[in-house]
């Protein structure tokens, strides 16, 4: 079979919501180009794993390289019939940015702009991209509506997100692009990244280690499963609009206390917990109002808390052999 008259370039393709996006668009008839830097945020092995499942594809092609990269994109666009962008390539991880900052003005910045001139020159269908729910900062509304602003960071990583979107619709009015943000409310599931809490959950109680509790177990998050997140972010990538912004989010918050002791329930185990204040740059609540999503996207969440946190944890134990 010849290589998809409809391919969508997936960066971040070895990342966990890239890893799945791909996989789902191939199994839909899509061409996927993968782009991803491997770097080593996390671990490299977990991406090269996701990788070894994505490569028997025959309408994937995968490409080591860099956003901020802008030769190796234009060799990319060059070389592949790109009709639809999806940017999932980005510095993640709030904590980190407080680390090393410098890491998101060029992935998340000179990275995102890279993609946007590549958008222009080659006259893409679409560009779709990540955004986070840590746009919203300091919002006092709940839950979080897409028509609230967000003009109040509080970590650099959001502040990296909020100038994504307002890059985006620069080009969009500028060279008519249409351009879709996504504001994703923590994604959980198989594969997932390392340093997100049900991931660091379930490895410390597997292996009798303390976990770290954050403003004493005070907090609130909209849980979002990644097939959920995937059909969204499909349903964006397949209906271009000239310029919008979605919540993808479960709507539906649970406290953290909650959250760990599905986790306990689930492992069977009781976790030791380090109650600690909590971390610069957090926040205690994120709730998604999704009423835009569902009329726009047609997006439904339908995976329960449980029911998720099951399904790693499967996966988790099959991995990891435990």
């Amino acid at each position: 079979m010849a290589f998809s008259d409809q391919t969508v370039l997936v960066t971040g393709s070895a990342g966990f919501i890239g890893f799945h996006l791909s996989r789902k668009l191939l199994d839909m008839g899509y061409g996927v180009v993968g782009v991803d830097n491997l770097n080593a945020y996390y671990d490299v092995g977990l991406k090269k794993a996701r990788l070894d499942l994505l490569n028997p594809h025959e309408n994937f092609r995968f490409i080591k390289g860099d956003i901020q990269d802008l030769p190796t994109l234009q060799r990319v666009f060059g070389a592949h019939q790109i009709t639809r962008i999806c940017n999932l390539a980005a510095q993640a991880g709030v904590r980190h940015s407080l680390k090393d900052p410098f890491s998101y003005q060029k992935s998340n910045i000179e990275g995102f702009l890279n993609l946007l001139e590549m958008a222009r020159k080659f006259q893409v269908e679409n560009f779709v991209y990540a955004s986070s729910s840590s746009v919203y900062g300091k919002n006092k509304n709940n839950p979080y509506s897409v028509e609230d602003r967000v003009d109040n960071p509080i970590s650099l990583y959001a502040a990296t997100k909020k100038a994504n979107e307002l890059m985006a619709h620069a080009y969009s009015h500028l060279y008519d692009i249409p351009c879709t943000g996504l504001r994703f409310f923590t994604v959980y599931g198989p594969w997932g990244r390392p340093d997100m809490a049900l991931f660091l959950f379930t490895d410390a109680i597997l292996h009798d280690r303390p976990i770290n509790v954050f403003n004493y177990g005070d907090m609130r998050r909209d849980f979002t499963y990644i097939d959920d997140i995937v059909a969204g972010t499909i349903s964006a990538i397949e209906k271009p609009a000239p310029y919008e912004i979605f919540n993808l989010g479960n709507s539906d918050s649970t406290t953290l206390m909650d959250f760990i002791q599905a986790i306990e329930s689930e492992l069977g185990r009781k976790a030791e917990k380090n109650m600690l204040p909590m971390q610069p740059g957090d926040v205690a609540e994120t709730s998604a109002n999704i009423t835009k999503s569902r009329e726009k996207l047609g997006f439904a969440p339908k995976t329960h808390l449980k029911e998720g946190i099951r399904a790693f944890i499967a996966w988790y134990r099959e991995y990891y052999g435990v």
